[in-house]
Order: structure tokens, then C-alpha cells, then sequence
């Protein structure tokens, strides 16, 4: 058979997508297929690489994954193919209609608000940039609550980089439900979601914005998180398209912003701060992680990041502190060991204070209710 362009087509029409009576032609548009001679070559020297792109709709969210390894492994498979590659990507943009003028435009672009019904807090945990520790703390936040008797989830809403697999200790794909939702994974006593559980390790995600925001959305909208009295989302760092989506369809209770006592982390962790009072996201705090190193052979104390920035930081903003979170050797290791610190070694100093705050947040939104915000609306300039 010779291998075309309308081959490879052809031959995709017939596999069905995952989870789907239809055929992965259904759910993506093939294009851009491009048929090249292997270099290693065979005996015959008919050996050929396929690489092709798959025009999706980006709110399909995580099943892409899925449907493009299916795809590629297909293809790979045909007679006389050394290596297929697809890439997603999402349809071009039509012309843009002309903007209203300023002062006159919505105060909400894009639509629908996403409310999830059994969900009583939704908390972001959130940075200005990354290398902070923002996934150890949204981590060790939700493990607190759980150790404090909530009902706990945890979701990665970081596309490109989902750290909650490893620091759960869980690999395994999510199941479906009867009615073809989403199951988070259970771990450590929470319910867990991240890209991560539905791509390979090892494989990066080539995702334009569209589809990252459409993956986001599906990852609330249909995992069947059931009852929780708190769903901690452990956002991208920056503040970016991914940032905003989450802050503009959620009602988010609040967010968190961890920085270290760092002049560097500061400066992001103001823009973090600055973008949710720009979407009238309520900051519960600031939380300082890293705050100090206690050696454990002489016990002196080392504020190898700096010290008091964090402090200095909610003072002028006049948002709490939340906590000051030590740098200890068991935190390290539980979070390598796939496990939350918290509910491991609630004696180390780390938990102990990640268990304080916990408590703090939990007593205040006690105490003020469960109800959320209105949606977040966008001032623009």
C-alpha cells in the first residue's frame, strides 16, 4: 500500500476515539501531513516518518491527550512507518469584529461562569512566579483541612508543568463514571485531578492558550468532584491567560499568594496580589514559605532566602500573613515520597504551621459564611 496523505486519513477515519462510538475523524481535523523517508532506512529503504497536526476543539480539555495517542500510535502502526508524531492544535481565529470603544466594553468577556454545586469553598492557591513551593503548600493546605475533617479536593490547574501526580504518589489514569464523567483520583485522603494523570510523563504538551483554557474547564466542569467543603486549586505561577480564565469563570472564595522572603519572589508575588484585586478575587493572605532553615546538628537558624519580606509585604497591603512556613528536611522528602508532609509528621515544624493556618482560614470562613463571591468582573483600562 502506498502511504499517502489520503491513506493516512483514511486510515483514521476507521479508529475509534476513546471512550466513543465515533471515529477520531470526528473529533479532530487532520492537516499538515507531511510523509518523509526515514534516514535510519530498512533493507528495502521504504521505511517513512508521518508527522501530522489535529485540529481540535480545545473544550474537549484532557481528552485530547488521549485521542492524540491514539492517533499517533495508529498511524505508527501502518505498514512500512518507522515513527508518526501528532501535534494538537487548536482552529485559527477568524477576523476579530471591532472593539467597542473604551469604557463601553463587557464587563466579563467569554461567557459562561462554572459553578459547581456541591462545593461549598473553592480556595486558589496561587504565585506571582515559580520555584516558590506553591504546589508543596497547596499540598499541604488541603492535607490540613482533610486532617481537620473537611472534604477535601485538589486540583493542578498547571497544564504545562502538574506536580500534584508525584507529590501524591499516584500515576494511574482517572475512571469514568456511569455517566461519563471524570473520577478524581483518590490520594492521601483527597480527591486529586491534574493533567498529569491523563499524559505521559515524559511527553510535553504542545498546547496553544484555547486548549489549555479548554482542559482547565473541563477539569472543573466534568470531574465529578461530588461534595466538598473545599476545592484547593493549585494555579499555574505567573499571571497569565490560564491565571485569569480560572479567576474570571470561578467563584472563587479567595486566594492565597506564596512568596519567599525574597526581594525577587516579592516582586511577582505584588503582581500576583494585583491581578486577583483587579478580578475582585477576595486575597485571604500572604503565606511566607521558606521562611527559615534550622540546621539539625547545631540548631542555629539561617534565613537563607532573606527574612521578614513577606511580613513587611502584608503590612503594606494590609492583607494577613497568613503563616511562615520553615524549610525543613521532612517536607522536602514527603513531597518526593509522594506524600503531603501533613498527616505524615504533624510534629515537624512545617506541618505544624501549615496545620495553624488551616485552622485560621477554616475558623474565619466558618464564621463568615459559605458564600462565595459574585462572579469577578474585569475593569478595563
Amino acid at each position: 500500500m502506498s502511504l499517502t496523505a489520503e491513506t493516512v486519513k483514511a486510515h483514521l477515519a476507521t479508529i475509534m476515539a476513546p471512550d466513543s462510538d465515533q471515529p477520531i475523524t470526528a473529533f479532530a481535523e487532520l492537516d499538515g501531513i507531511a510523509i518523509t523517508p526515514d534516514a535510519a532506512g530498512n533493507d528495502s529503504g521504504e521505511r517513512q516518518q508521518v508527522q501530522f497536526s489535529m485540529i481540535v476543539d480545545p473544550a474537549l480539555g484532557p481528552r485530547l491527550e488521549s485521542i492524540r495517542q491514539l492517533a499517533e500510535q495508529s498511524v505508527a502502526a501502518l505498514p512500512g512507518v518507522s515513527k508518526a508524531t501528532a501535534i494538537l492544535t487548536a482552529p485559527k481565529k477568524s477576523a476579530q469584529p471591532q472593539q467597542p470603544p473604551v469604557g463601553q466594553r463587557p464587563a466579563n468577556p467569554g461567557g459562561e461562569i462554572i459553578t459547581l454545586p456541591g462545593v461549598k469553598h473553592i480556595i486558589a492557591v496561587a504565585s506571582g512566579k515559580g520555584g516558590v513551593g506553591k504546589s508543596t503548600v497547596a499540598a499541604n493546605l488541603a492535607a490540613s483541612w482533610a486532617e481537620l475533617g473537611w472534604s477535601v479536593g485538589l486540583m493542578d490547574a498547571d497544564i504545562y508543568g502538574p506536580s500534584v501526580p508525584t507529590m501524591m504518589g499516584q500515576h494511574g489514569k482517572p475512571e469514568l463514571t456511569s455517566d461519563k464523567r471524570i473520577r478524581p483520583v483518590m490520594a492521601n485522603g483527597l480527591k486529586t485531578m491534574s493533567i498529569g494523570y491523563l499524559t505521559e510523563p515524559e511527553k510535553a504538551l504542545v498546547w496553544r492558550g484555547p486548549m489549555v483554557q479548554g482542559a482547565l474547564m473541563q477539569m472543573l466542569r466534568d470531574v465529578d468532584w461530588g461534595e466538598l467543603d473545599v476545592l484547593v486549586i493549585d494555579m499555574p505561577p505567573g499571571t497569565g491567560d490560564a491565571q485569569l480564565t480560572l479567576a474570571q469563570k470561578l467563584k472563587l472564595t479567595g486566594a492565597i499568594v506564596v512568596s519567599t522572603p525574597q526581594d525577587l519572589a516579592l516582586i511577582d508575588a505584588r503582581r500576583g496580589i494585583a491581578m486577583f484585586e483587579r478580578v475582585a478575587v477576595p486575597v485571604l493572605g500572604i503565606i511566607e514559605n521558606m521562611s527559615v532553615f534550622t540546621c539539625p546538628h547545631c540548631g542555629e537558624d539561617s534565613h537563607i532566602f532573606g527574612h521578614g519580606g513577606a511580613v513587611e509585604e502584608a503590612k503594606q497591603r494590609g492583607i494577613p500573613l497568613l503563616g511562615q512556613i520553615p524549610l525543613t528536611m521532612s517536607l522536602r522528602e514527603q513531597a518526593d515520597a509522594g506524600q503531603p508532609l501533613v498527616g505524615q509528621n504533624n510534629a515537624d515544624p512545617a506541618a505544624k504551621a501549615f496545620l495553624d493556618i488551616a485552622v485560621g482560614i477554616r475558623d474565619s470562613l466558618t464564621e463568615h459564611g459559605t458564600n462565595v463571591p459574585k462572579a469577578p468582573t474585569i475593569t478595563w483600562l
